[in-house]
């Protein structure tokens, strides 16, 4: 990831930083999935720089991350963010430093609090027995402490029995060597890190 742009959220007495990080994120989102390169595959990363502060626990800012400046040009999240412009502000594409010594994995943990909610959601959509989406879940954790952003689900219609809004909790993992893997369309990883830097 050789090249970085800079997201900055600009709360104010009217508008939280958590309610801002909502609508930037969509947004984001809807970006890096407008220009995957794969099925569920971004070439472009996301990171936190301020992950672990104070207040809210992902900070201001928000890090856009490609192997190449054309990429980042070519997402064009000026263009994306173009209705939040009072509540954002959006830096220049520039070079990532070459003197990293730490790197960030971002991963998405996936919390259920009420399993039995979440296997018949599934289980409706999916058209499967509800043994099944039992089984599915089996495997997630209920309780969660880490930072979240709500989301919109554009990909599941809202029905009268399940909602299409989640928390998506993001995990932070540093390294001193950097590790390679596939970004997704939030631009998280399970294997792969970016460079670590304020």
């Amino acid at each position: 990831m050789k090249y970085y742009q800079d997201i900055t959220l600009l709360p104010d007495a009217e508008i939280t930083l958590g309610f801002i990080w909502q609508k930037v994120y969509q947004q984001v989102h809807i970006a890096l999935a407008e220009n995957k390169i794969g099925e569920n595959q971004s070439a472009i990363a996301v990171a936190f720089p301020k992950y672990g502060s104070k207040g809210f626990p992902l900070g201001n800012k928000l890090r856009l991350l490609a192997d190449n400046e054309s990429q980042l040009e070519n997402l064009a999240a000026e263009k994306w963010l173009s209705k939040l412009n009072d509540y954002c502000h959006i830096k220049s594409i520039k070079a990532t430093p070459t003197d990293i010594n730490i790197y960030a994995c971002y991963k998405r943990k996936q919390f259920k609090s009420n399993l039995l909610k979440e296997a018949q959601r599934r289980a409706q959509y999916k058209n499967e027995p509800l043994e099944d989406a039992l089984a599915h879940f089996q495997h997630y954790e209920t309780a969660c402490d880490l930072p979240y952003i709500n989301m919109t689900s554009l990909s599941m219609p809202e029905t009268q029995n399940a909602s299409n809004h989640f928390r998506l909790f993001i995990e932070q993992e540093l390294y001193d060597k950097q590790r390679e893997g596939q970004f997704n369309c939030y631009g998280l990883s399970k294997t792969a890190t970016v460079p670590h830097f304020d």
